[in-house]
């Protein structure tokens, strides 16, 4: 059982930043593949970044591409989404996600992943 904490949620105007960190409670962080999504009001959950276990392939939703930033630090078992440059339509919870399979490819269906988080709430004023 993995379990998964998002915090750095807030309330920003639009152009600012922000950065959410995802602490994770497994032994084994480096088996995991770590991912972001987020769920507007009345939207479907969607992918926004994903970061394979070692951290060497990144992938991102085309609509975040050039503007977020996944990362992560296994030494503090701590996944990261630095956001810059922020839009109205950015807003929404946004959760961290684990993927325990070993893949080749970043996968972006919710279906593949084991463990979410509860979500931090990601408001973006205009």
């Amino acid at each position: 059982q993995v379990q998964l904490v998002e915090s750095g949620g807030g309330l920003v105007q639009a152009g600012g930043s922000l950065r959410l960190s995802c602490a994770a409670s497994a032994r084994t962080f480096s088996n995991y593949a770590m991912a972001w999504f987020r769920q507007a009001p009345g939207k479907e959950r969607e992918f926004v970044a994903g970061i394979t276990r070692s951290g060497g392939r990144r992938g991102y939703a085309d609509s975040v591409k050039g503007r977020f930033t996944i990362s992560r630090d296994s030494a503090k078992n701590t996944v990261y989404l630095q956001m810059n440059s922020l839009k109205p339509e950015d807003t929404a919870v946004y959760y961290c996600a684990a993927d325990g399979t070993l893949r080749t490819q970043i996968p972006i269906g919710i279906i593949f992943y084991d463990y979410w988080g509860q979500g931090t709430q990601v408001t973006v004023s205009s």
